[in-house]
């Protein structure tokens, strides 16, 4: 049924009207006119489609033994040459596929469905990430593996190692050993990582069962699924003391020990209102916060006049890190 609109004693514009249904000007001005028999509402066949029955010739001729495996292009050709016209090829693919007879010649691969990972830590060794990345040694193809593990909440490097190849025994015995020294209980900690070789290897369920450690996965050609290893690689290697090319093994491995005491202990990030991964990763964040809030009321009740927004605050903590946050607040943990 064609709808009417109804008009007011104080009518609206019709471009209000359209705006507030959705439709188009020129749809609200058609619906305000009444049908008549000269101009019938809604669209018909059109008089130049093909009648039921030339449809059911079209496609008998099409599903016939002769015609089967070829395409449209080529029935309609050799049927010219025959004397007999049909329709036009594009119609032959409009009748095929009313009767859902259309498909990709070639079988094309299918990709699985890949569940966004969401996770969120609202403290401290609740939700790791962890990734490698190359470290380029003093000759053309020389590379060293830099494993790195990082909490998510306090951005602090639980664990890191230096190899000269990836290997999954090597990944194993790093994460094994943080959980160790952090004593990491059951069913406590996530580990998320992007879908590497070595990070889907077969090995890794058997660990985690082990550890008590829920899985999470990156999605397959998704670089922002594990942004907060990425961030701290390129931190890495937009140091000012990043040389580039290290001169040998022995080179690369001091480096990284001094860098990696520098961002843990010294290194002051702004979204962890700018304290270090190591103060908030071991509960000290408090205190240095209160420090800072008695420092600025000293400023102020000495010179008001100097703040004139009135008393200033520090920065506060944020009270949940997230990787893809949910709409709505709706947090699920993607296995």
């Amino acid at each position: 049924m064609t709808p009417v609109l109804a008009m007011q004693q104080a009518p609206l514009s019709m471009s209000t009207v359209s705006a507030a249904l959705g439709v188009p000007r020129a749809t609200a001005y058609r619906w305000q006119r009444p049908a008549s028999p000269a101009r019938p509402c809604g669209r018909g066949a059109s008089p130049r489609a093909l009648t039921p029955c030339e449809q059911t010739a079209v496609l008998m001729q099409l599903q016939s033994a002769r015609f089967v495996d070829c395409a449209p292009a080529q029935v309609y050709a050799t049927l010219l040459e025959e004397d007999t016209y049909l329709c036009s090829p594009r119609t032959m693919y409009r009748v095929l596929a009313a009767y859902d007879q259309v498909r990709e010649r070639r079988a094309q691969r299918t990709h699985p469905t890949y569940a966004v990972p969401r996770l969120i830590a609202t403290q401290p060794n609740t939700v790791w990430t962890w990734d490698i990345t190359e470290l380029k040694g003093p000759r053309k193809g020389d590379q060293y593996k830099l494993y790195v593990v990082l909490d998510l909440y306090s951005r602090y490097a639980v664990a890191w190692m230096l190899a000269s190849r990836e290997s999954v025994a090597l990944a194993q015995r790093l994460i094994t050993t943080a959980c160790h020294r952090y004593g990491i209980t059951r069913e406590q900690l996530t580990v998320h990582s992007d879908r590497g070789s070595v990070q889907t290897a077969k090995d890794w369920h058997a660990l985690y069962e082990d550890l008590g450690i829920v899985r999470s996965l990156s999605r397959p050609r998704v670089s922002n699924d594990n942004p907060h290893s990425e961030a701290l690689f390129k931190t890495t290697k937009y140091a000012p003391t990043y040389p580039g090319r290290f001169a040998n093994f022995a080179h690369a491995e001091h480096w990284c020990r001094t860098f990696f005491q520098y961002d843990n202990h010294e290194h002051r990030h702004s979204g962890i209102a700018y304290c270090t991964p190591s103060i908030v990763f071991h509960g000290h964040a408090p205190a240095h916060l209160a420090q800072r809030d008695v420092t600025l009321r000293t400023a102020f009740l000495q010179h008001p006049e100097r703040f004139v927004h009135g008393a200033p605050k520090p920065s506060t903590l944020p009270t949940a890190v997230y990787i893809n946050r949910a709409e709505a607040h709706t947090v699920v943990v993607a296995q």
